[in-house]
């Protein structure tokens, strides 16, 4: 009886040892994964945040503003068009000295300038077909999906604004695109429960809040001329 009470007493304290050994394994796993899974989604977002300021710096150009409609904004890209500015060198006769000449080889629709911007090398070009030129990268997401928050569910738009801001006695326009860690954190992520996932989102939050950082991603500024998005600042 002795004998087989220890035995019982073995197994159970062996299946506790077990149970705090997977604890302390599942607690030095969770913030890795959490780090991990939220790199995974804010890649994405700054992306799209990417995209946004692209397309804005190119409406500024036309229309010297920034809009605060991504609805503007997409049908910008969709029915505007810009001019693809062909550069290279030419020597001066003269001095013989070098300097920078710019050609205009074309048009090409908004959408498809985005991520590659209007400024091509004549060296990647071509006479005919210059959009089919080594290089050359288009939009490879649909355009409508461009004011939605990747990994929001359901979906939801990124908050933008535009205006002006008063800088050396001069007004320039500013705009800022944004989203917090709630909309695209918002899914739990798996091997998380409900409760374990949000309780990380909130520390995260309450940690960029201590120290006066957006919660969040976001692009531009309304306080400065500036198109940085707070992941490229120090």
């Amino acid at each position: 009886m002795k004998k087989g009470l220890s035995i019982v007493i073995n197994i159970i304290l062996f299946a506790i040892v077990l149970l705090l050994a997977w604890q302390v394994v599942k607690s030095i796993q969770a913030p890795i994964k959490f780090n991990n899974e939220q790199k995974t989604r804010e890649n994405k977002v700054i992306e799209r945040l990417i995209d946004i300021r692209n397309a804005e710096v190119l409406y500024k150009n036309a229309y010297n503003k920034y809009t605060d409609n991504l609805d503007t904004l997409i049908k910008f890209c969709q029915n505007d068009s810009i001019p693809v500015v062909e550069m290279f060198s030419k020597r001066n006769e003269a001095d013989s000295t070098y300097y920078t000449v710019y050609d205009t080889a074309g048009y090409i629709m908004v959408m498809d300038s985005i991520r590659k911007g209007n400024v091509i090398r004549k060296d990647k070009a071509k006479k005919e077909g210059w959009d089919n030129a080594e290089g050359w990268n288009k939009l490879t997401f649909d355009i409508n999906e461009l004011k939605y928050v990747p990994f929001s569910e359901p979906k939801q738009v990124f908050e933008i604004e535009a205006g002006t801001k008063e800088s050396s006695g001069v007004k320039v326009p500013v705009f800022e695109a944004r989203t917090p860690y709630e909309v695209y954190l918002g899914k739990t992520g798996p091997a998380f429960s409900d409760k374990e996932w949000m309780q990380r989102v909130k520390n995260l939050k309450a940690e960029k809040e201590s120290i006066n950082r957006y919660a969040g991603l976001k692009v531009g500024s309304m306080d400065e001329a500036s198109t940085e998005g707070n992941w490229e600042k120090l």
